[in-house]
Order: C-alpha cells, then structure tokens, then sequence
C-alpha cells in the first residue's frame, strides 16, 4: 500500500482485477493505473510480470509501452516484462495455488528462464513455458471460455428437457457412463473469470474483423439463465397452488458459487431483484455473508442474513453450500431447486 515499500525490488508481480465495463468492454484502467506506478519506479534489469487476466496482446501492446514511458527505459534491454496467469480457484480447498501446474511466458529467452526459477521454486505441480506472451494470455482466457461455453450447453440443454419433463440429472449420468463425455450440471454462471473473461477475447476478436458466434451465444444464455428461472419459479409455484402474494420466498445462497464468501457478479442478485420488482417478500440466506454485502443489499431494498429464520414456508435454492443441504435434510416445505440436481 506504500509506493516507497517497493522502491528497492527489481521484481514486480501485477494482479490487479480486469473487469468489463456497462458496455461489457474491458476495462483496462486498473491495469493502466498499476503499470504507470510500476513504471515510474522500475529500474535497469527490472522485470514485470502481469497475472492479470486479458485478451492477447495487452501485456506487448498496451502495458509494456506505458512502462517505457514512466520509466525512460529502452524495452527488452533496461527491463522486461512476462506474464503468467492465475489460475487458483475461489473456495477450493483441494487444487491450491501450490497444485496447479503454472503457465509461464516473457519478452526473452533470460527473463523466461528467471520468471520459471521464481514460480517453480514454489509451485509443486511445475510450470509450462508458453512460447510467446501472447500465447500465454489467450490460454488463460481460453480455458474460462471453453468452461462458459460448455455450461451454456448444459444450461440450453436443462431448459428444453425442463419443459419436456425428462429430468436433467438422469440425462447427465446416463451420457457421463460414456468416457468421454464432459460431465457438467446446469448453473447461474457468476464470479470474476467464466462471466467476465469471455468478453475480452471477444472484443479482440470483433476489433480484428471476426465474429465470435459460439461465445456470444453462450454468453447469452448464461446471462439469461436467471430470468428462466425466475419464469420457470413462477410456473412451479403456480403448479403447487403457492399464493406468492402471501408467501415469503426465503433465497438459499447469494455468492457466485457454493461454500465461498466471494459475491462478485452473482447472478443471484438479478434473480433477487426480478422478484422483489415483481412485488413479491423476499429474503436471502446466505452464512457467508458479509456485513458490507449486507448492508448493500439492504441499500437496495432486499432483506438478507448470515442466520437462518425461522417458519420457513417456500425455500429457493440457488447456491448449493453445505450449510443450505444439510438443512435441506430435514425440511418438509416447499422447495424450488431450478437444477433439480438432488431430485427435490
């Protein structure tokens, strides 16, 4: 947090966030930011590196320009730069940063060889040295986006056999006894990567004359699943006789994914707003929220707690953490699961 605390070191690590603006173009700024500080500090035989997660070519072509200036040094002579994504996973307790096999890249054969003695001495699962910084750039954004588009298959897939009245999870593992079928379940598709990334590559893409139609669509379809569910919530209730202008609807998890506290875009939140314009009493549980969260949610007229109320009538179940099946054990009131994934 203090600039003087980094004067002295000749290694930089840049991980700041790279979100997407209201028009879903990337936002670059804090990139920009952190590189112009960097620069202005750097030295001779310095090397930055970027984890940050970008479409090809901002590490040579936006941020390594801005170093030269801030700095008045000569590129890939008095400095140099590499890039080596993150890849950790938020709330997995299993494949830490230590196990996951590390993608390393620089601006030269030297740098490479320094940026791999660095991660390798403290990643176990070792490194793969990527043959350019730019290819080390579209892997990252590649492996987010192959995710998202195959999700959005499931999610377009758990629709049609939805209103068909064939149960997803039978379909699922019936195809998964076949080795090669990739075994995913449908989901509201949030969080910083798999919702955001996709769209940086796909601004490159438009911006160099190519038109990217399977990540579109299914960016599409996984922006869109929340408002199938609250259609297919308001089908189920009005199958079961639930007289929603009298019931409290009680959410089941707000963040992103399932026993982690991390908030950022969730698509419960969409969901959570849909029925409350609808007129309807909502209120989100979720043990791992935080105060702040709390508050905002509270700013935006939607009740919500860490505790689970009481005389709970009508559950809706969008994250699956552990604290929301094992209470699911042992309750016997209505229960709206849009995956329907422990056959409720």
């Amino acid at each position: 947090s203090n600039i003087d605390e980094i004067k002295e070191c000749n290694i930089f690590i840049i991980t700041v966030p790279t979100p997407i603006n209201e028009d879903k173009t990337p936002d670059l700024e804090p990139l920009i930011a952190a590189s112009k500080l960097v620069g202005s500090i750097i030295k001779k035989d310095s090397i930055v590196i970027y984890e940050s997660t970008v479409y090809p070519g901002v590490t040579d072509e936006i941020c390594t320009p801005i170093l030269e200036e801030k700095s008045n040094l000569i590129f890939n002579k008095d400095f140099s730069t590499g890039y080596s994504p993150e890849r950790i996973v938020p709330g997995d307790k299993v494949n830490t940063i230590e196990k996951i096999k590390k993608v390393v890249s620089a601006s030269s054969e030297e740098t490479l060889k320094i940026i791999s003695f660095i991660y390798s001495s403290i990643i176990e699962a070792g490194i793969h040295a990527a043959p350019s910084i730019k290819v080390a750039e579209a892997a990252k954004v590649t492996e987010n986006i192959q995710r998202d588009v195959n999700i959005a298959l499931i999610n377009e897939m758990h629709q049609l056999y939805t209103s068909l009245d064939i149960s997803t999870l039978d379909v699922i593992e019936a195809a998964s006894t076949k080795w090669n079928f990739m075994k995913l379940t449908p989901g509201l598709v949030g969080g910083h990567c798999i919702s955001i990334d996709p769209y940086y590559l796909m601004h490159k893409s438009e911006v160099s004359g190519y038109v990217p139609n399977i990540m579109r669509s299914a960016r599409k379809i996984n922006d869109e699943m929340g408002n199938w569910v609250v259609e297919n919530f308001i089908k189920y209730s009005e199958d079961n006789s639930i007289n929603l202008n009298k019931t409290e609807i009680i959410i089941m998890g707000y963040t992103f994914k399932e026993n982690c506290n991390d908030t950022r875009n969730t698509k419960v939140h969409g969901i959570a707003k849909s029925l409350r314009d609808a007129g309807f009493k909502i209120m989100i549980w979720d043990p791992y929220l935080d105060d702040e969260t709390i508050k905002a949610l509270k700013k935006d007229n939607i009740l919500s707690s860490k505790t689970r109320p009481d005389n709970i009538k009508l559950a809706f179940i969008c994250v699956y953490h552990k604290e929301v099946l094992n209470f699911l054990d042992s309750y016997n009131g209505f229960i709206y699961d849009f995956r329907k994934l422990n056959k409720i």
